[in-house]
């Protein structure tokens, strides 16, 4: 399942979650939603979150988004990842490297 962030807060709060890994989507790419909506499901040790950048500013300037969309995954509070743009295969490379880390 894909979790919608709208606060800082709550992206903090997803980011405390010892066990966590996340991989965060910024809004405006509606032609990778289906492919995005579906990653959850190959990869089960990871949060996926969706962030709308119009509605969650402060998560986008906090965490330096350049482009939209973004893809970044966070491990321990660290950007480990970031794949700026909308592209099937940018996603899939990052969801493939999502699959070999352990929890």
């Amino acid at each position: 399942m894909v979790k919608e962030v709208k606060y800082l807060a709550e992206f903090h709060k997803e980011l405390k979650n010892d066990q966590s890994n996340l991989i965060m989507w910024c809004g405006p790419c509606k032609q990778i939603t289906q492919f995005f909506e579906s990653l959850p499901g190959t990869c089960p040790n990871v949060v996926f979150l969706k962030v709308n950048v119009n509605e969650a500013e402060n998560v986008d300037q906090h965490c330096e988004f350049r482009a939209m969309p973004t893809f970044a995954f966070y491990r321990n509070w660290q950007k480990v990842q970031s794949t700026p743009g909308g592209t099937f295969l940018g996603v899939a490379l990052l969801a493939k490297r999502l699959r070999t880390i352990r929890v």
